[in-house]
Parts: structure tokens; sequence; C-alpha cells
């Protein structure tokens, strides 16, 4: 089930762990491109064609309706609502602080300015596959609202009945989302980077999503914008001895469940606590409701890998560069600092990953495959862009006249020194 890997030793599983996300795409990038090129062409007409073809629902309008959103409410437990209330609050509280402003820099003759402005149209991907997520509905609506997004639109997959699960679309009121359209995979995302007849298209697309979405949105990326191409979940734990083993294995189970591709790791000093942990997870699995996907992803991405000691530790922590890290050592908060590459980070046995998946307002929308090492979890300045503003009076350009025409003849770009000489050519 878990594997326990000494990292001295050679170790196939590992090295298929660490290769998880370089396997071939190239089938299912010429079947994506193929959608979105129909979609591209034959607009809403090529929608109902693969949401009958993919979710088997045969759709006339696409948008939610108000009675919908009525009926939504109606059907969802009030304490469920209470709690996505106080998840909105601790989100929002959290994102403000995001916001970014403007500046000038200016003296007598000149100026420079950085003008910030919301970005006009946001499409939000919410997965409605295995299961259903309102909290990232959530997690991506809230920080386009703070930023000042004036339409915000949520796609996501309806049932075969043609229905949006109702837990989305509360979710989706509350967060301030201008519409809810039930339409879900790469044909979506066509959509939103390319209009159709009845959809408008936005300036920026964000959401996890399948494989099939991930890479519409990479595809569609330069047509529009995207926050990230999303991966498998993951998770990796670091642990020492002290730690307790049934709260680990939950952990793991957490994010295993989420689908096969999911990867949950374990890094620790302890071969003792090593043993535990496996053994904890043969008892605990079998009590899951979606064990069998939860074994296999154990089985295929899941591993314990024991270590010299924490230092080793956190170099391959570093190495993985995962989505979550937990850090369940004695003193968690030394280890903090020296984690550099990770989506989110989660302190000592009380902190599990759902805490901030849910509930302490950071971002759940996070890195993965690696690219932690270079890209940030979303935030309010995902719907920001900047403007650059230049003010030169006469005596400003005069003065730095000499230095910008003998860079531009470095260049050999002789129009660009032009533009400035022209200026005193009566003088």
């Amino acid at each position: 089930m878990l594997e326990i890997i000494e990292i001295n030793q050679q170790s196939q599983k590992l090295s298929h762990i660490l290769e998880r996300n370089t396997l071939s795409t190239e089938e299912i990038a010429r079947k994506v491109e193929n959608i979105l090129a129909n979609v591209k062409v034959q607009g809403d007409t090529a929608i109902r064609h693969y949401s009958f073809l993919f979710d088997q629902v045969k759709l006339e309008n696409f948008e939610v309706s108000e009675a919908e959103f009525k009926e939504a409410k109606e059907q969802t437990d009030d304490e469920l609502i209470y709690a996505l209330m106080t998840a909105k609050k601790n989100i929002e509280i959290y994102h403000e602080r995001q916001i970014q402003k403007g500046y000038k820099i200016e003296d007598e003759y000149s100026f420079i300015e950085q003008i910030v402005h919301p970005i006009e149209r946001a499409g939000v991907y919410i997965p409605g596959g295995k299961a259903a997520y309102p909290s990232t509905v959530l997690m991506n609506v809230i920080p386009a609202k703070i930023a000042g997004v004036k339409e915000i639109v949520i796609v996501t997959p309806p049932n075969k009945e043609g229905k949006v699960k109702s837990s989305i679309l509360v979710a989706a009121k509350l967060a301030g989302a201008t519409k809810v359209l039930k339409i879900g995979g790469a044909q979506a995302i066509g959509a939103l980077a390319f209009g159709t007849e009845s959809i408008q298209k936005v300036d920026k697309i964000v959401g996890p999503g399948n494989i099939y979405v991930a890479i519409a949105k990479k595809s569609v990326s330069g047509i529009v914008g995207i926050d990230m191409v999303a991966g498998p979940t993951e998770v990796v734990i670091l642990a020492d001895e002290m730690a307790n083993p049934r709260y680990i294995v939950a952990d793991l189970m957490a994010q295993a469940e989420h689908d096969e591709m999911a990867s949950s790791i374990v890094v620790t000093n302890s071969m003792e606590l090593a043993k535990k942990i496996q053994l904890e997870a043969e008892n605990l699995i079998s009590l899951q409701p979606r064990k069998e996907i939860i074994r296999s992803s154990f089985q295929q991405y899941g591993a314990i890998l024991v270590v010299e000691n924490m230092n080793e530790g956190i170099d391959i922590v570093n190495k993985l560069a995962p989505e979550h890290v937990e850090i369940m050592l004695t003193n968690p908060n030394k280890y903090v600092s020296k984690i550099k590459h990770a989506g989110a980070i989660f302190l000592g046995d009380y902190t599990p990953e759902p805490v901030g998946d849910y509930y302490a307002g950071t971002n759940h929308t996070l890195p993965t495959s690696g690219t932690a090492r270079f890209t940030s979890p979303l935030t309010v300045c995902d719907f920001q862009k900047k403007t650059s503003v230049v003010y030169y009076s006469k005596e400003a350009l005069k003065k730095a006249r000499n230095h910008i025409e003998m860079i531009a003849a470095e260049e050999g770009l002789f129009g660009h020194k032009k533009a400035i000489s022209i200026r005193f050519e009566e003088e």
C-alpha cells in the first residue's frame, strides 16, 4: 500500500513519483485542440454537442436561472450556509490585504507613475466531476470581487438532469459571481476564451479542473490570461518520531481521495514512525467512502521516505516543490524559513491541510507539479493589471537627451534616436 523507501536506496517507485508530472499527454492534447477549434467555429452548437457527448445532458439555455438559485438555497442546509458565510469572511479578511495601489515618482520637470486597474471580465472554472467544490467558488470569486472585477462568470458541468449542485450555487451567490453557466470541460474553456453567440469572452480564466481543462487553459493562454496550469493535488508531510501516525494517515487520505493521480508523501527520519504509518493506513483506508481512489493513489504516487536527518528531508521537500507541506515536527516554526518552494505550509498537529482548503482564509488555488518554484497561490493581484505612465517636460528630455540617443545608436535603432533629436532641431 504505502511503500517505505529509504532515501539512500534506488527506488523505481520514487522515480515514478518524481516523474508523475512528465507523463505524456499528447493524445489528450490533440482531443482538446479539436474541441477548442470546434467551439471557436461553431460556438453554441459545439457547446451543446460536447455537453451531450461528455455530460449526457441536453441544454437549451446555459445560464442558471434565478429560480434555480432560489431552489438551491432552499435545498441547502442552513448550517452549511452559515459555515460558507464564515469561510467567506475569513477569505475576505486575508485577501483584502493584497490589494495593490499605484504609485508616482515626480520632480519639477517629469513624473513616472504606475496605475492599477482590475481586469473587466473573469471566468472561473469549478469542477463538477468526482466531487463538487463550493469552497473553490469562494476561493476564486472572492479575490476577483475584491480586485473590482465587474463581471465574474462561473462555468461548471451539470448533472444529467441539467442541474448544478445546490451548494455551488449558494457559494456563487455568497461570493458575488455575476452568472453561472452549466458547461464544463475543455468546451467551457473554449467558450470563455473565444466567446459564442450567447457567451461573452473573458479576459482571464482561473480555477482548477481535470487534465482536459488544464490542457485547454494552457492552449488558450495568450488569447486570454490564465492563473496557472494546475496538475493533480499533492501533499508532503515532514514528521519526526513524536508525530501522531493516525493524524498523518488521515491527512494523506485527505489528499489521496481527490483522484488516483494525487500524490501523498511522508518524509521522516524515524523508521519506527514509518512502520506505524504503514500499519495505520491499512486500518483506516477501509473505513473511507472513497477507499478505492485512495488505495490507487497510494499505490501509484504515495510513499513514506525515510531520511537520515531533517536537513535531508528539507532538501527533498524543496526538490519536490509541492502544493501542500505539513510540518509535524517537535518545533515546526523552526523549519518554516527552510521551506523555499511550497504552495502552502501548515504547522503542527492541529493544522491539517483542510483548514486551509476551507476556512483559514488563505487561498487553496495553489501551484502544483513543482511549479511552486516560480508560481504563487491565487491572489487579488491575479485580477489586477498595471499600466505605466510617463511624463517628461522639454527640460527633462533635454537633460536626458544624450543618454537616450547614445543607447539608441548602440542598439542600431536610429529611428529611436531621431525621435529624440527632432525635438531639438530648431534650437
